[in-house]
């Protein structure tokens, strides 16, 4: 079908592009786009597609292989590099506030729109495909379309699996785009030395976005979150960087329990079933000091009621304002699963089960897959001999994932997670976070602000020491200014304080390793508990007062919880004295990063939150400044 066939109106530029091309495919169904991914007239003699593009000066570059397998489409980057995003890819075109690199700051020797009006001109050298879709759900997110190569087709298919496709008979008569995606991967090479870059482009009516490559990651993924944010910080609303879940109890009690964290911190396996040992015990941790592992019996887990991945729309028209909690519901149509932590059959039988045989076609990245094959959630691709990927994906289909919630959610529970290194006297590190920790909203409001990357991430490319993810964890999505959505946070948590606020840690508490054990426990807990306020008598103010408060105990299904892992300082491997250290650390990490925020556009409440953290407030202290105050 030609691009004048589709009966909606779209942008010049976007017209100019399908219509100049040497060919455009309107696509309307996540089957077309499989076909297309691995066209049967295209594989070589293994069955496996090559994309790749003539680059001037170096001939034909291949980007990525993919193949047909029994459960879908497998793609593998040539590149290492490619295999997980870049966290500096981001840059920011139009002259609209922003407190991101823009992009005569990065590229000050390129004009943009001779940039731009290239990427238009190659786009129109290429046979296309394209398609529509909603960002966000219809009528409360961005109406949309993407144009792609069509041998990137594997690009366009993870877009319509996470975003949704519109067939043409579902779109609008009075459909316009106020989004778009142009897809031009052999950019990287000729004018970006290789890197991955995303250029956003705010312009009047239309939030153009350009991908640079074809990692789906900073684009498809994030990218389209960058425009949600977008429209949220001109309407007043805010799309969570999270994942959401209601717990139901074997008692039949359900707790909606809302994760949020940096990339790594938990949010997809905030949605697993726990890992359990060969005797169906779990590993609380094991002490990287003597060796010892520490296990708890739990003989029957809560049944898991998913609701979100990793994007929440907290939408005004959802909000009851007779409830002072938060109420959220997916922006997506599909998740973007990292499956590192599995690393062996029998790790996650939930997920395996249900990526081994779909029940309907799933995309694998970075899964070293044969043609024809079943594709196994554990066998990374190696970077190099010996080093697996640290990045495998899946993209799981929202509608196949057994027991899923279909309507808006009301949280009892917000959590955020924090990936810690592992903490000793003799090597103090900010790993001092109990396995919980109760927050008052202020205290809830500072971390979403200085939103710690931690630990080890497998999600991005390699970064060293504690970094910040940047306000709410999706500051690298944002294409705004981060105080604009710090006075949007700031007005949902002092409008929200019934809900219960937590901290919790996966990989380490203190000197014992626990991968994510911490938030599979806790999420048992709370459930059992429910959200209620915890009596002040159950509560111990945090060594260090940005943690909030410490649990005096906790006990789960008649088995209480050794005091080290609540309380890090009662470690022996740790004491008092590696504990003050390592809060040292983390205080000298707030102080920097929250400073930025001191700026005369925050909201005055904000503010005063600042400058008490600045001065080292006690809990008590951000008690006082809830709502309110």
């Amino acid at each position: 079908m030609s691009a004048i066939d589709l009966p909606v109106s779209m942008s010049q530029s976007a017209e100019d592009v399908l219509k100049g091309a040497k060919s455009a495919t309107f696509v309307g169904s996540v089957e077309d786009l499989i076909r297309l991914a691995v066209p049967e007239d295209g594989v070589d003699a293994r069955g496996i597609f090559t994309v790749g593009y003539e680059v001037e000066g170096r001939g034909y570059v291949p980007e990525l292989e993919v193949c047909r397998v029994r459960n879908g489409i497998s793609a593998n980057y040539v590149e290492p590099y490619m295999r997980r995003r870049d966290p500096d890819c981001m840059v920011i075109a139009d002259k609209r506030p922003t407190g991101k690199r823009t992009w005569d700051e990065r590229f000050p020797d390129k004009d943009w729109e001779d940039v731009r009006q290239a990427t238009f001109d190659w786009m129109k050298t290429q046979d296309l495909a394209y398609f529509v879709f909603n960002a966000g759900l219809a009528g409360k997110g961005t109406e949309a379309v993407a144009i792609a190569p069509a041998n990137a087709a594997f690009f366009a298919l993870g877009l319509a699996m996470l975003q949704g496709i519109l067939p043409k008979e579902e779109i609008r008569e009075e459909f316009f785009h106020e989004a778009i995606i142009y897809v031009a991967p052999p950019f990287r090479h000729t004018h970006f030395e290789g890197r991955q870059v995303v250029v956003h482009n705010r312009r009047e009516q239309v939030h153009e976005l350009f991908s640079y490559n074809l990692y789906p990651g900073p684009s498809a993924k994030k990218g389209i979150y960058g425009v949600l944010l977008n429209r949220g910080e001109y309407e007043g609303w805010v799309t969570a960087h999270c994942s959401t879940v209601q717990v139901v109890t074997p008692y039949d009690n359900t707790c909606t329990i809302m994760h949020e964290g940096a990339s790594g911190g938990g949010k997809s396996e905030m949605l697993e079933q726990m890992h359990r040992e060969q005797d169906g015990q779990i590993r609380l941790g094991t002490n990287t000091v003597t060796g010892e592992s520490k296990y708890l019996t739990l003989p029957r887990g809560c049944r898991l009621h998913p609701v979100t991945d990793d994007m929440a729309l907290c939408h005004p028209d959802y909000q009851k304002p007779e409830v002072k909690k938060l109420t959220l519901y997916d922006a997506e149509d599909a998740w973007f699963l990292r499956v590192n932590h599995i690393t062996k059959y029998g790790t996650d039988p939930h997920l395996e089960a249900m990526t081994i045989n779909p029940p309907s076609p799933l995309l694998f990245l970075n899964i070293d897959a044969k043609p024809g094959s079943t594709a196994l959630i554990w066998d990374a691709i190696e970077d190099e001999p010996g080093v697996p990927c640290p990045n495998p994906r899946v993209i799981m289909p929202r509608k196949d994932y057994p027991n899923i919630v279909t309507e808006p959610v009301t949280v009892d529970v917000r959590s955020f997670g924090v990936r810690t290194p592992p903490c000793t006297a003799e090597q103090p590190t900010y790993g001092v976070l109990g396995m919980i920790n109760i927050l008052p909203p202020a205290l809830a409001w500072l971390w979403r602000l200085v939103a710690p990357r931690g630990h080890a991430n497998p999600s991005i490319v390699d970064t060293q020491g504690m970094t910040s993810e940047g306000v709410g964890s999706y500051w690298p999505f944002a294409t705004g200014r981060a105080v604009d959505q710090a006075n949007l946070l700031l007005s949902q948590f002092m409008n929200t304080d019934e809900t219960l606020f937590v901290l919790i840690p996966n990989q380490h508490v203190g000197c014992w390793e626990t991968s994510f054990t911490p938030q599979w426990i806790v999420r048992e807990y709370l459930a059992r508990r429910g959200s209620s306020v915890f009596p002040k008598d159950r509560l111990l103010a945090a060594r260090c007062p940005l943690l909030g408060y410490s649990l005096k105990s906790m006990q789960v299904e008649g088995t209480e919880i050794p005091e080290g892992f609540l309380r890090v300082e009662t470690q022996p491997e740790v004491g008092e004295s590696g504990y003050d250290a390592g809060a040292e650390v983390l205080k000298a990490f707030f102080h920097d990063q929250i400073s930025a925020f001191s700026v005369a556009d925050l909201d005055p409440h904000g503010q005063k939150i600042i400058e008490a953290c600045l001065s080292d407030a006690s809990v008590t202290e951000y008690e006082a400044l809830g709502p309110g105050a």
